[in-house]
């Protein structure tokens, strides 16, 4: 496996690739990988090469978020990309990415008002523009993304509809923990009792997904009873408990089409974030 750090070597590195006919998978990340990750690595090994890029990317930090304290560990991710089957690991530095006097960014308008981006404005833009330029570094054929990020995957594929991009976006599955926890570079933050104490999202998500499953369709039904889990735990402060429409991310009161239920808790001053959907309208 191999690690670069600047962009015309993954360029050099990838044409080569296709000049040999090869297909090239991608999975961005922040680093810090753990087994969601592998996951989304393995099923880009459907490809003939799997690039990782591993980018700490500034822009889709708030000023009082936690860039400056979120884990990194770039051995450690050199590991897990080579158990997973990565072929490439582009680990680059901001100033690689972003040029003195960088003014170019890619915004998605409809899908990033609700969830996410109400209480963090600046997100989306910078995982838009990011976004797009790792794909226009590495071409690749076929993007991995989790579902456990859900509007972020649903941004993605409508940026890459929008703006014709010849890249096929594939969402793959939540990975939990055996108790039910999300995975999330973020769970380290928790210490043993906010551990615990998380797992008010997963089961608030079991929850409703159970309710919907057995046929409620009134969302404000479903919503009260996520709440009133999450709010059973002191140490949980809610950001969001909402269901939204799959294709528009907007709020919706009857489910009679694909929906999102998503939720975002601070658990102490961590906040997590996990989701179903339901598609069987």
């Amino acid at each position: 496996m191999t690690v670069v750090n600047t962009i015309s070597e993954v360029r050099k590195i990838v044409k080569q690739w296709k000049r040999e006919g090869m297909t090239v998978g991608l999975v961005p990340t922040m680093g810090y990988l753990h087994e969601g990750h592998q996951s989304l690595i393995r099923a880009a090994c459907e490809n003939d090469k799997v690039v990782v890029s591993i980018f700490l990317n500034p822009m889709q930090f708030g000023p009082d978020e936690d860039l400056a304290s979120y884990p990194r560990d770039i051995q450690r991710d050199k590991t897990k990309c080579m158990e997973a089957g990565a072929d490439l690991i582009f680990a680059p530095d901001p100033e690689e990415m972003y040029c003195d006097n960088f003014q170019s960014y890619v915004d998605v308008d409809l899908l990033t008002k609700e969830l996410c981006g109400l209480t963090r404005p600046c997100h989306f833009r910078g995982v838009c523009t990011v976004v797009t330029k790792l794909f226009n570094i590495v071409t690749p054929d076929r993007a991995y993304f989790g579902q456990k990020d859900a509007q972020q995957l649903a941004v993605i594929k409508r940026m890459t509809e929008d703006l014709n991009m010849d890249i096929e976006i594939i969402g793959c599955p939540i990975v939990r923990e055996k108790d039910g926890l999300a995975k999330s570079s973020r769970n380290t933050y928790l210490s043993d009792e906010e551990r615990k104490a998380a797992l008010v999202l997963s089961q608030a998500v079991k929850l409703g997904e159970n309710m919907v499953n057995n046929g409620e369709k009134d969302c404000e039904k479903v919503i009260s009873a996520m709440t009133d889990i999450i709010n059973s735990e002191p140490l949980a402060r809610i950001d969001y408990v909402k269901i939204t429409s799959l294709l528009t991310m907007q709020q919706v009161k009857h489910i009679d089409e694909p929906v999102l239920a998503a939720v975002a808790v601070y658990i102490g001053r961590t906040r997590l974030i996990d989701n179903f959907s339901f598609n069987q309208i």
